[in-house]
């Protein structure tokens, strides 16, 4: 197998290669890190490689299957993490000078998950300054570019972590998602990502840490090239832990393909609030079309209370977690990058909790979700997008779509609602924008059912040979 199709083979299959002695670790890591070594300068995914220990680790897993020892279901596969994810010795600094020079302690209780199925850890990505953005740029690291147009970003906080995989420097590997950030950078970027329910993958070992706003609004999950990559993570990566305020022994349940295609599956275009780009809607579309044809009964609709929801994630997201985080960024505001500072002034600009509008927002998320989840007795997976437009160009804040402006946190409302709403959602590429850019949909069901998430994302066909110019 030449070098191109080798670093873009998908990572169930790789494992499978390795399993029958077609594909050398040895030689699958070497290959990885050649990509690194030469598309990593143009698109700044990696903040830390460790090449020797990736060999080292490549060199006992030949070793285990030259003496046909048991194999874990992604042995010799080379993978990546986030850096907001606490890996032994590597960076732990979430993008920030605050954390500078900070390294993980030891694993999160994925990432062992991850080592003991076989995985072998070839760096960390970057992140944007604790991960409050929707674009990768730092103090300590800088910019990430998107591998389909280095003029756009990959998408954020994930974004690192989806270019390394979108360019094939990185089979698969992990990202977290409070507001968008594993399913923005996927859709951005051409690539498959799973935002779990909250405390079904363990967010322990994360920064910022999982509790208070963040462990109901944010998780961490899988990133791939490919719906079966994700379910390969995603089985490996899942079970509670001690360390997770909202894990639950939720068992692994995948439902078999013909009583998944007696689900209802209701779809919309846009939220009636927030436009979508015509490519956008016709990505939307064509996936309704690939379910339909794959014998679904897809209807359109849309259910009630997503306004609701997002102006809820807000009072979460930015107002509760600005709260979080304020005393940490509090005197040091020259150290803060750029985007940090934008955050924080739209956070400033809202009225800060008191305990009264911190419980009523509380009680009006159950609320919420309770007519929500209400709805979906009918429509049991929502297909929707991901967002209002495909991977913007480094710096811009706001976008003409339909004659009107959508602004920047707009744009990814589309996401955010199922971070309040504590919903399993992932993201699948469908089509490519005139321009090139790859269009993600949107794929969600309700709490603990990642399962059939991924089960429906399987029956949605991504573009062929999508790989990035770079």
């Amino acid at each position: 197998m030449n070098l191109p199709d080798l670093i873009f083979t998908c990572a169930s299959r790789l494992a499978e290669e390795i399993r029958t002695r077609k594909v050398s670790p040895i030689e699958l890591v070497q290959a990885h890190l050649a990509q690194i070594e030469k598309v990593n300068a143009k698109i700044n995914a990696f903040i830390h490689v460790d090449a020797e220990h990736a060999l080292d680790q490549a060199l006992a897993a030949e070793s285990a299957v030259m003496s046909n020892r048991p194999l874990g279901p992604l042995h010799g596969v080379p993978i990546s993490i986030k850096s907001s994810i606490s890996v032994t010795g590597m960076p732990f600094e979430a993008g920030t000078k605050l954390r500078a020079g900070l390294v993980g302690e030891c694993d999160a209780p994925l990432v062992t998950r991850l080592r003991n199925a076989g995985a072998i850890i070839l760096g960390v990505t970057n992140t944007p300054e604790l991960l409050m953005a929707w674009e990768t740029d730092n103090l300590i690291y800088g910019r990430s570019n998107n591998p389909w147009d280095t003029s756009r970003t990959a998408g954020g906080s994930s974004g690192g972590e989806a270019a390394a995989i979108a360019s094939g420097c990185s089979a698969g590997g992990v990202g977290s998602d409070g507001g968008g950030s594993i399913r923005v950078p996927a859709h951005f970027s051409g690539i498959c990502g799973l935002k779990p329910t909250p405390g079904r993958v363990p967010a322990t070992g994360h920064f910022p840490q999982s509790v208070g706003p963040f462990a109901q609004l944010g998780v961490v999950g899988p990133m791939a090239r490919t719906v079966a990559d994700l379910k390969l993570l995603f089985e490996v990566m899942q079970g509670p832990d001690i360390g997770d305020p909202s894990a639950a022994p939720v068992p692994v349940n995948w439902p078999e393909a013909n009583s998944v295609k007696q689900i209802r599956i209701g779809y919309f275009e846009d939220d009636g609030r927030t436009p979508v780009t015509s490519e956008t809607r016709a990505a939307v579309k064509e996936a309704a079309g690939s379910l339909r044809d794959a014998g679904f009964e897809v209807e359109s609709f849309r259910p009630d209370g997503l306004e609701k929801a997002r102006q809820l994630w807000w009072q979460f997201f930015g107002v509760a977690g600005g709260m979080l985080l304020g005393p940490m960024c509090r005197g040091r505001e020259p150290e803060l990058s750029p985007i940090l500072k934008q955050f924080n002034s739209w956070v400033a600009a809202s009225e800060p909790h008191t305990a009264d509008s911190l419980l009523n927002a509380s009680i009006e998320r159950d609320l919420v979700r309770m007519q929500v989840f209400e709805q979906m007795e009918r429509f049991p997976v929502l297909l929707c997008p991901v967002a209002a437009i495909p991977a913007f160009r480094h710096g811009e804040r706001s976008w003409q779509v339909e004659g009107k402006t959508v602004e920047y946190l707009d744009a990814w409302s589309y996401c955010e609602w199922f971070n309040l709403l504590g919903m399993p959602a992932a993201s699948v590429p469908v089509s490519l924008s005139p321009e090139g850019l790859p269009i993600g949909v949107q794929i969600v069901a309700r709490p603990w059912q990642e399962e059939l998430v991924l089960s429906v994302a399987e029956f949605i066909e991504p573009p062929a040979n999508l790989r990035p110019p770079i």
